[in-house]
């Protein structure tokens, strides 16, 4: 009896784990669009609402870190078990991370003096599948799904593609006479935030796939090298 109470003991408390990471994908997810929107319109407003948001990242990364301790002190998991809990704890680190490049993207839009630049079109792409790949790499980690985990890391290699194409295209713009300087800057380091986030769900994907297997992927970064 005392076994099967520390047994929901854990589920509940997991759950709780769960539901706090969901909300936090949730509300990165919704940083990525709101960033690129404001971005792609020129909104000052909005982006300074998505500066402002982020901060709720931060709260609910910090109920997950304690969240998370305390389970470990007073359930003391093991095996499959302790990697879940440790998985929730990194993947919420990351998703903070991923709020603080969607907020970066929104101060460089703040600085943009130019929304009619030709290069800016590209953005919106990137941004796209950095944000459908954190959306599959949480729903990997919801369903423990390792095979979802392993797909999420192979579209990294696209965002990378459209990271390099854009920069080709901004360093081109860069070496004309009537260069506009601060928005190409910017743009590059948009373009550096959105090729983060697509890092940050690869992250997750790899977190999620050894909570599910107990093994560690392949590195297929390093492999290619």
């Amino acid at each position: 009896m005392a076994q099967d109470h520390t047994i929901r003991a854990f589920d509940d408390d997991m759950g709780q784990l769960n539901a706090l990471i969901a909300q936090m994908g949730g509300q990165a997810e919704s940083l990525i669009r709101d960033a690129v929107d404001a971005l792609r319109r020129g909104d000052h407003d909005l982006a300074k609402q998505v500066i402002l948001r982020d901060r709720l990242l931060d709260a609910l990364e910090a109920e997950v870190e304690r969240l998370a301790i305390q389970l470990i002190a007073l359930r003391a998991p093991v095996a499959g078990d302790l990697r879940q809990v440790v998985a929730a704890f990194k993947i919420s680190g990351m998703l903070e991370r991923v709020g603080d490049h969607a907020k970066n993207v929104a101060r460089s839009t703040l600085k943009i003096e130019d929304f009619r630049f030709a290069a800016l079109a590209e953005v919106p792409a990137i941004a796209e599948i950095a944000e459908g790949m954190i959306h599959s790499a949480l729903d990997a980690y919801a369903a423990q799904n390792a095979p979802l985990a392993e797909e999420v890391v192979a579209r990294d290699e696209l965002v990378d593609a459209l990271y390099r194409d854009l920069i080709r295209h901004l360093i081109e713009h860069l070496s004309e006479k009537t260069a506009n300087v601060i928005t190409a800057t910017e743009l590059l380091l948009i373009a550096r935030n959105l090729e983060r986030i697509g890092d940050n769900a690869t992250n997750i994907a790899e977190a999620v796939y050894y909570a599910a297997t107990g093994t560690v992927m392949i590195d297929r970064h390093r492999t290619a090298d």
